[in-house]
């Protein structure tokens, strides 16, 4: 998985499966993040679920998650304000 860190700021890819039949994080995909989500892709639930999950799971602000890039596909590219490299990384183990 390929994790970047520029001014403080974390971006990684992440491949997101809606309607799951609960939200968690599964390791990794065609070099992405795997995040499964209960959330249908409609109205940016399902963006909205995967900003709150990543926030809670890396113990940031939801403001400091934002999707960069993908907001309507499966693959998503994702910056997080106030983490490290590793701990993205921690996150597919």
């Amino acid at each position: 998985m390929q994790v970047a860190e520029k001014d403080g700021v974390v971006t990684f890819a992440v491949r997101v499966q809606p309607r799951a039949s609960r939200n968690e994080i599964a390791g990794e995909y065609q070099d992405a993040l795997k995040i499964r989500l209960t959330s249908p892709p409609v109205d940016d639930r399902a963006n909205e679920a995967l900003r709150k999950l990543l926030a809670s799971r890396l113990k940031v602000p939801l403001a400091a998650v934002r999707i960069a890039a993908g907001e309507h596909s499966r693959t998503k590219r994702v910056e997080i304000r106030g983490v490290t490299p590793e701990m993205i990384r921690a996150l597919a183990i």
